[in-house]
């Protein structure tokens, strides 16, 4: 049958519009199959996935399907060298969802954010107390940590004072959140460039006005931390210790003894105090050789800014609060009244009373 031309041409034109818009049917089932895989479910169970330094896009999406975060390996390669996984593919410990949705999957390795843990370094703790917990906590062998913060190479890399005999003092107190399986080494650089992320140009500028070095600053840092249980009282302490090094008096802080022994000393007594370490400074004048604890934030800032007051002496009361003298006479009767009130509480405590 003939058609007009006019229709032929109509039909023509039909034609051609649709081979330009007609998706083969192989391609679209591709397109429908990936659309689908891709979307995921968000209440699969999490499950850890190991991605090695150095592995390829095929071994990690070979991980990724043995772990069951993939159902269709073989369309999610497809998917990821479109975008562009193969070059910004990360190594990491991954926490992912079985069956996750391959957007997120894609997110997580190109970002690197592997399984975080978190790790406290309290304030006033000590390098090997720091040691004991990374140990306990993060399986970080204890004698690997101390031997990384004792290691004078990786301290003159962290730019630490040359004065420094280890990270002591410089092991940043706060809250940290770590990658799995962190070596001793790496947790000794990243708590103490916390600490060199926490000092101020400002607090740069009053430690030159002090004529201190930022270790000598650190050390007396440390002995405040370890003197405080009152947080007002900071700054007196430092007031008291910044006036006895005017005057040359030794310091005679009972935490430096207690750091000369090793361990700590539930209470330090007479004997203890003629223990022979440059730490004791009950036998030397001026500070020790180093920090003898983790000072915070606080602790630096009194021993930059200490209070201006003529105090010499202080005594520590029961509830860790401190009486200030600033005479001899003066810090006898406190020593008296500490005394005779810890007497009154001994006596009140006893059965029949």
């Amino acid at each position: 049958m003939r058609t007009r031309k006019s229709e032929r041409g109509t039909r023509n034109r039909r034609t051609t519009f649709d081979a330009l818009f007609r998706v083969p049917t192989s391609a679209f089932r591709v397109l429908l199959s990936l659309t689908l895989a891709a979307c995921g479910s968000p209440d699969g169970p999490r499950v850890t996935v190991t991605i090695p330094a150095g592995a390829t896009l095929d071994a990690a999406i070979d991980s990724l399907s043995a772990n069951r975060v993939l159902g269709h390996p073989g369309l999610f390669r497809l998917y990821a060298r479109v975008r562009g996984l193969a070059g910004t593919l990360k190594s990491g410990v991954y926490l992912l969802r079985q069956d996750e949705s391959w957007s997120d999957v894609v997110a997580t390795l190109e970002r690197g954010r592997g399984v975080e843990q978190r790790f406290t370094v309290r304030e006033g703790l000590r390098l090997v107390e720091i040691a004991q917990l990374a140990q306990a906590q993060l399986r970080i062998p204890r004698d690997s940590f101390v031997d990384a913060a004792e290691d004078s190479a990786l301290l003159a890399g962290l730019r630490l004072p040359q004065a420094a005999p280890s990270a002591e003092g410089y092991l940043f107190p706060t809250t940290y959140l770590l990658p799995l399986r962190i070596g001793g080494r790496e947790l000794v650089r990243v708590i103490t460039q916390q600490f060199s992320a926490t000092w101020t140009p400002e607090w740069q500028a009053r430690l030159d006005s002090l004529h201190f070095s930022r270790h000598e600053l650190v050390t007396l840092a440390s002995i405040i931390e370890s003197e405080v249980r009152y947080d007002p009282d900071r700054p007196f302490i430092s007031a008291v210790y910044h006036n006895r090094l005017r005057r040359g008096m030794r310091l005679e802080a009972d935490p430096t003894v207690s750091y000369a022994y090793g361990r700590r000393l539930k209470r330090v007594w007479e004997k203890n105090l003629a223990v022979r370490s440059s730490y004791n400074t009950y036998l030397h004048a001026g500070l020790p050789p180093g920090p003898i604890s983790q000072p915070g934030r606080a602790s630096l800032a009194a021993a930059l800014y200490p209070a201006n007051v003529p105090f010499l002496y202080f005594v520590a009361q029961g509830d860790g609060k401190h009486i200030f003298s600033t005479t001899y006479p003066e810090h006898l009767a406190a020593i008296k009244r500490v005394k005779e009130l810890r007497r009154a509480a001994r006596a009140s405590q006893r059965p029949g009373r």
